[in-house]
């Protein structure tokens, strides 16, 4: 995949220089690429009025190519993008040959064994002896291992706060529960049943949602030592009778 501007993991990054310095970032590649270039690195350039691509060993080696074996064209470069990417690439391949830009990107490409690799291109222009721009050359740099590191990182991260949104749901529950407890027995209202169950916490030294627990548990344990269940079931069965006077009652 040449160098047009391509796309992150969520879509795609793009950035483009309208003028850059004449470097020939190129041919300081051509020798010896296990002499002279990381395996994780190879140059690219592409020519905007022919469409033309050059790339390297590594490059080639990059999309699953054995050197030399096949002649880059951008139906070729298109075909190796992640299928998220591809479309903003070819519409920034285009826009780069009408602005005869350099681009910089991040991106995925597939490999002809199927396998995503990330990359990072980082472009510039180049010119001709008259000193007009007729490409954007550069180099690609495997960033996989990086992007997965990132990845796993995200994930765990994601893993952490999860669990932690859980476990808060959680002793939430309990504490909900036995505010609703002590409104019903003493008659107040939800701030002062909290304000009971902070004071408690923070006088006997106890993390709130143990002592939430706690009396949860004891407090459903002494319901059913002072109350006989049918008292409970004479009131579940009755609820309706009630509420034959409420108009807010009918479904």
């Amino acid at each position: 995949m040449a160098g047009a501007g391509e796309g992150t993991m969520s879509g795609v990054e793009v950035s483009g220089t309208a003028g850059g310095a004449q470097v020939d970032m190129i041919e300081a590649t051509k020798g010896d690429p296990a002499e002279q270039t990381p395996s994780s690195m190879g140059w690219f350039r592409f020519y905007f009025d022919e469409q033309r691509w050059e790339w390297s060993e590594q490059v080639a080696r990059l999309h699953g190519y054995k050197p030399g074996t096949v002649a880059p064209t951008t139906e070729l470069v298109l075909s190796h993008k992640h299928p998220d990417d591809r479309e903003k690439v070819a519409d920034t391949i285009e826009a780069i040959m009408n602005t005869r830009g350099a681009l910089s990107s991040r991106h995925r490409i597939i490999d002809t064994a199927g396998a995503v690799h990330w990359v990072m291109v980082i472009g510039d222009q180049f010119f001709d002896e008259h000193g007009a721009v007729i490409g954007t050359h550069g180099f690609y740099v495997d960033v996989t291992p990086a992007e997965r590191e990132r990845l796993d990182a995200e994930r765990q991260r994601q893993d952490l706060v999860t669990a932690r949104v859980a476990e808060i749901a959680t002793n939430r529950a309990s504490i909900e529960q036995v505010k609703g407890m002590l409104m019903l027995i003493y008659n107040v209202n939800e701030d002062v049943a909290f304000d009971v169950l902070k004071w408690l916490s923070q006088e006997h030294n106890v993390k709130l949602r143990v002592l939430a627990e706690q009396l949860r548990d004891d407090l459903r344990e002494k319901a059913r030592e002072t109350v006989d269940q049918s008292t409970y079931d004479h009131v579940l069965l009755t609820v309706h009778q009630r509420l034959a006077d409420n108009p807010e009652a009918r479904a």
